[in-house]
């Protein structure tokens, strides 16, 4: 281990009866990235929330030390082992252990300042601005003049692969496409350490490669010490130098990345599905597609000339890179984004309903039987779990009922029976990343819809947890007759859910059918793009 930064002892945080944390004792190095291994609720989220500084992370007990070099004259604050001579004002830098969450105010806000974070399934960036703007308002170096800014942003967007859409606003990137951007906006900001919260958990392996490469660039090469969560064992692997494995809020192991994920990768998957009969076509896609227009690209072919069928009681996947045009089909599937050229109908009952057709005959009549969970879905923060839940299936019900019903579907998504009894009065806060993705699966599975739409559903699940998924999707086909549209790029899970996929590419589709072809085909274009 290079110089230890910094030094988590024995940090303990409750929130009410739980304990999140207990008693963790850990040390980083600087310029070293360190891998959080751990399922879903183990503690990797509230641990990274207590190094960052997050308010209602403040732990119960112990410490988060930082070894630091601080200026006096301007508050700068650098890792030991850099230049003693302030980068900001060239003043002397004076050694220091600060114990972070005991420092004076002024010295905490400096080094917050100096962290950057990704969140899971955080996608914050300014919707109405450029990709190029939003990553050059991050940038915070006053020593850098406005070509100096332009240049380093645009350098940034060339390692995480996004030149090709500097101009476009950024609420019209796809998922993947953002988190990369989310990624280049945290580098601007130059910070010393950055927390990396499953930051390729929602990507396909090719934008999941370039993240790697560039966390693994500015470790080895720029000294920014790295701190990302994971519950894969080969992310871990890949690019951590050490790294800790959590359970309950504890560390049961700490040291390389090999040994610390041998033990995880145990974990047996879903059952495979059952045979199943299909019924009759529920979705007819036919020849649509969808451009967009950029001032650098000019036509984007987001959708290009698209037909697909649908079968009730069918699960089908959508697979593809980011920016594919996955989601844009799928918008267009659920009566959100029209085509420009096409058709799409969804059959409810014995009719057949144009959803480019506005009003109660039109798609308005076929709406209220789809149900999509986004990529970029959230919880009403203030409101419980069981809240959002009777919200969802609607309040008029009686509550017992909805009460036994949102039980009966936490627990079919993997939960256990005695932590379900301990959510549903708790605000979304209490939850892991994990679980909050179950309860808003919840939300969709509970209205029994016709149609399910569902946006990279197991994007940052861990293995055991997406397990549990795949089979509660599988089991809510057979018990509840409902059709699933799947958009992800897991190759694993459309493997264990999908009877049939199709694989997109440049707005089309290009192989459709068994799902093992077309995961094949996608493993063939990474090895080919990359």
């Amino acid at each position: 281990m290079s110089d230890e930064f910094i030094r988590v002892k024995n940090l303990t945080k409750r929130f009410g009866d739980v304990t999140a944390l207990n008693n963790v004792n850990l040390s980083i190095g600087r310029g070293e990235i360190y891998g959080l291994m751990g399922k879903s609720g183990a503690g990797k989220s509230v641990l990274m929330h207590a190094i960052r500084g997050s308010t209602e992370y403040k732990p119960d007990e112990g410490q988060v030390i930082f070894r630091l070099l601080v200026c006096s004259d301007c508050m700068w604050v650098e890792p030991i082992g850099t230049s003693h001579s302030c980068p900001r004002c060239q003043g002397e830098m004076e050694q220091k252990d600060v114990d972070y969450w005991n420092a004076e105010k002024e010295l905490f806000k400096a080094i917050r300042s100096r962290i950057s974070i990704m969140l899971q399934r955080s996608f914050s960036l300014f919707g109405d601005k450029s990709t190029i703007e939003n990553v050059l308002e991050a940038i915070n170096d006053p020593n850098m003049s406005e070509s100096e800014k332009a240049e380093f942003a645009m350098n940034l967007l060339e390692k995480v692969d996004m030149t090709h859409r500097t101009t476009h606003i950024a609420r019209d990137l796809s998922g993947g496409e953002k988190q990369r951007v989310v990624l280049a906006r945290q580098l601007a900001k130059k910070p010393m350490l950055l927390l990396a919260d499953e930051p390729t958990g929602t990507l396909d392996p090719k934008s999941a490669d370039t993240v790697h490469n560039m966390l693994t660039h500015k470790a080895d090469n720029e000294g920014l010490t790295v701190i990302t969560a994971s519950h894969w064992p080969d992310v871990i692997r890949d690019i951590s130098h050490r790294g800790a494995w959590l359970e309950a809020g504890e560390v049961v192991e700490e040291g390389g990345p090999k040994e610390i994920t041998e033990e995880f990768i145990k974990v047996k998957g879903p059952t495979a599905p059952r045979e199943v009969e299909f019924e009759d076509t529920i979705v007819k896609v036919e020849d649509v597609k969808k451009y967009f227009y950029s001032v650098k690209r000019g036509v984007v072919k987001a959708v290009d000339g698209v037909s697909l069928e649908l079968d009730e009681k069918e699960i089908f996947g959508l697979v593809g890179w980011s920016g594919s045009g996955k989601t844009t089909l799928a918008r267009m599937i659920s009566g959100i984004t029209e085509p420009e050229e096409g058709t799409v109908e969804v059959r409810i009952g014995d009719d057949w309903i144009d959803m480019s057709k506005k009003g109660p005959n039109g798609k308005g009549r076929a709406t209220p039987h789809l149900e999509i969970l986004h990529q970029e879905h959230s919880l009403h923060p203030y409101s419980t779990i069981f809240e959002n839940l009777s919200t969802a299936i609607g309040t008029k019900l009686p509550e017992e009922f909805v009460r036994i019903k949102a039980k009966e579907t936490l627990e079919g998504l993997g939960m256990k029976e005695s932590r379900v009894e301990s959510i549903l009065d708790s605000r979304p806060r209490s939850l892991s990343v994990g679980e909050d993705q179950r309860v808003a699966l919840a939300q969709v599975l509970m209205k029994e819809p016709t149609l399910n739409i569902l946006d990279e559903p197991a994007g940052t699940l861990d293995p055991v947890t997406k397990a549990d998924v795949a089979e509660a999707i599988v089991s809510a086909r057979e018990e509840l007759g409902a059709t699933f549209l799947i958009i992800s790029h897991d190759r694993d899970f459309i493997l264990d859910t999908c009877d049939r996929a199709c694989l997109m590419s440049n707005g089309k589709v290009v192989v459709s059918g068994d799902p093992k072809k077309v995961v094949d085909r996608l493993v063939e274009e990474k090895e080919v793009q990359v």
